[in-house]
């Protein structure tokens, strides 16, 4: 035990001194984490209810979910979606932030707020707007319209992320290359796109993430054939309790730590 009496810090600061501050992040953490992994043992239950803690162990709903052609369905409308916004979303949003950063115009504040206006209004009335607009443009249940909603939300996380990037980055470095002869795309992808990489990469997993688990859009704007998984899964919950849902979450707990976790060890080999 003789870490605890070892500085947390430049400031000497032991970490015996500080163990109430961990008991209280382990407490937050648990506050936030619980609920959510409260639902993978629930998806092992064979019971055809949810319950907590299950009385048996079975795999069956992880076999209906398999088996079943319109949740795979689903499934596959989500990740191509996902995929797609993030392959829209990500070089818009880092131009976006890269044009705002390196800009010197009056109203420079004005188009950053414009830009992260998808953040600040209520999803829901997003959601009412483009479906009267997607009515209009007979998008509505297309995988095209839920690729371009999904986008409009998706762009102001890359702006927020790759702008934090680029504040720490010396632009002095970009107009040397300039300066002996690169063009200015030239030297933004040889000089400014390596150093902030991981923001990039880190950008582009959130982006699909954003598309992934969003349904409030997904309920006004995909249905039929290209009804997202979160839909259906919101559709199943309203109709009925099926605990393949509960598999369903554990899958997309699974998938959402993975490619966190692999954003992160980018991040740690690129540092």
């Amino acid at each position: 035990m003789s870490w605890l009496d070892r500085p947390a810090s430049d400031t000497q600061i032991s970490h015996r001194s500080r163990l109430w501050l961990y008991a209280l992040g382990v407490l937050v953490l648990a506050f936030l984490a619980v609920p959510t992994l409260i639902v993978i043992p629930m998806s092992f239950s064979h019971s055809q209810y949810l319950e907590f803690p299950p009385r048996q162990w079975s795999l069956r709903w992880y076999e209906a979910y398999f088996s079943s052609s319109g949740w795979m369905a689903a499934t596959a409308t989500s990740f191509k979606a996902g995929f797609l916004t993030s392959l829209l979303a990500t070089p818009l949003g880092v131009l976006a932030a890269y044009g705002l950063h390196v800009s010197r115009l009056r109203f420079t504040g004005v188009a950053i707020l414009a830009l992260l206006t998808p953040t600040i209004v209520p999803v829901i009335l997003a959601g009412i707007a483009l479906f009267y607009v997607f009515v209009q443009l007979k998008m509505v249940n297309s995988l095209l319209g839920i690729v371009l909603a999904h986008t409009m939300l998706a762009v102001p996380i890359v702006m927020m992320i790759v702008g934090s990037a680029l504040k720490s980055f010396d632009l002095d470095q970009e107009r040397v290359a300039r300066s002996l002869g690169a063009t200015r795309t030239q030297a933004f992808l040889q000089v400014t796109v390596p150093q902030i990489r991981f923001a990039i990469v880190t950008s582009a997993v959130l982006s699909f993430l954003t598309s992934f688990d969003e349904v409030v859009i997904a309920l006004f704007i995909s249905g039929g054939e290209n009804s997202t998984l979160t839909r259906m899964m919101f559709m199943a919950l309203r109709d009925q309790i099926d605990p393949t849902i509960a598999a369903i979450s554990t899958i997309m707990i699974v998938i959402t730590s993975l490619l966190l976790a692999i954003s992160q060890l980018f991040g740690a080999r690129d540092s």
